[in-house]
């Protein structure tokens, strides 16, 4: 911009939240700190929505909205009740509620209440059921414009439904409609991604994921010949049943590209498996180069010299970090999938092998591991899918 500012950092620890501009424009780099906000409870999760800064709180009563406004400079927060879980699309962040509503604020026009000067949280949808909402996903279509007149929303229920709504030009004014819906889970869903291609879900119960063929016409999600399943298979992770978003299984990657799960099966490991997300196909085998557990990893896109290059980033116990280029094995699994499905025909269920890991590797991974008889109390896992926890 014209003060040459041209990164932004938030972090956040407890309810304070630090936001930071960089710089790079002059050597060496400057730092500048914006300032220090309190959200007055513990920070679930920090994201950017374009340029201004949005922090989000647990569920439940108590759970509240921060917003750093750029071009004002102020921090605002606000109370937003029984909010479960939240994706962004374009300038738009939308909500969903354990009362099985999804509202939206779009960030770009930053609409204000007149009479209080609050946020405008808008109800866009509400489930037919008042299902708790617990997973969402937003996709826009490439005619998309800044009404958001064409956009599409898959969301999960706790009580394991999965309903994809859409709001075409021919629906403005009325809401999104209800497009398709779908009972496969009997678990609440974690997890559910839209793209291109097709609709990712997972539910709580050991990571079951089920994937649909999405067909779309000029752009649009289509009803004929319709959406059809694909692959049913588990990430199985043997972790703790509390959620930790620095194990998080995915699916990672953007939503006109393949997408894949990191599946980290014990809690001291040093194995990781790449698995793609429409079929659970192995795209790969990570193993650490030094023998260290891996203590925590993400999945980011960098965008390098001549195309944008998938990077696994894994944090391990010995205190090192390693870099992984999956760009390469992602696109030669593709490109086997594609040729699998136009051989097997679209409809019909994966006929790849699982690609988790074989008896031989889980003995091996179990070998590592402290285990004990003693018999516990069931406990559902549940995976970190962006919901919201109670602080």
């Amino acid at each position: 911009n014209s003060a040459g500012t041209d990164v932004m950092l938030g972090v956040a620890s407890g309810p304070l939240v630090r936001l930071w501009a960089f710089s790079t424009h002059t050597e060496p780099v400057r730092r500048t700190l914006v300032g220090t906000f309190n959200l007055g409870v513990r920070v679930e999760h920090l994201l950017f929505v374009g340029p201004q800064l949005v922090a989000l709180s647990g569920a439940g009563s108590r759970s509240k909205a921060g917003v750093w406004h750029t071009s004002t400079q102020h921090w605002q927060t606000q109370d937003v009740a029984h909010l479960t879980t939240y994706d962004t699309a374009g300038s738009f962040l939308l909500l969903g509620t354990a009362t099985g509503a999804i509202n939206y604020i779009d960030m770009q026009k930053f609409p204000l209440r007149m009479k209080d000067n609050d946020l405008l949280v808008t109800q866009l949808y509400k489930d037919p059921n008042q299902e708790p909402i617990t997973a969402i996903s937003v996709y826009l279509t490439p005619k998309t414009n800044l009404c958001g007149n064409w956009i599409e929303i898959a969301y999960g229920t706790r009580y394991g439904s999965v309903r994809v709504i859409v709001q075409h030009p021919e629906t403005v004014g009325h809401g999104p409609q209800l497009f398709q819906t779908f009972t496969v889970h009997q678990s609440p869903v974690t997890k559910v991604s839209l793209s291109e291609n097709y609709l990712i879900s997972v539910c709580s119960e050991y990571n079951h994921v089920r994937s649909w063929r999405v067909t779309r016409f000029r752009g649009m999600i289509s009803t004929q010949p319709g959406t059809t399943p694909k692959a049913a298979f588990k990430v199985l992770a043997l972790e703790a049943p509390t959620a930790q978003p620095h194990n998080d299984c995915g699916p990672y990657g953007e939503q006109d590209e393949e997408q894949i799960f990191i599946q980290k099966v014990v809690p001291d490991t040093d194995t990781l498996y790449v698995r793609l997300a429409s079929n659970g196909k192995r795209v790969c085998t990570i193993r650490s180069v030094d023998g260290s557990a891996v203590s925590c990893f993400t999945v980011a896109e960098c965008e390098g010299a001549l195309r944008p290059r998938r990077l696994l980033l894994c944090g391990h116990r010995s205190g090192a970090a390693q870099m992984w280029d999956l760009t390469a094995p992602i696109d030669k699994a593709a490109k086997q999938n594609q040729g699998v499905a136009a051989s097997s025909g679209e409809g019909d269920e994966s006929p790849v092998p699982d690609g988790g890991p074989t008896p031989d590797e889980l003995v091996r991974l179990l070998s590592a591991c402290d285990l004990d008889a003693t018999p516990v109390p069931v406990v559902v896992p549940q995976s970190p899918n962006r919901p919201m926890q109670a602080p």
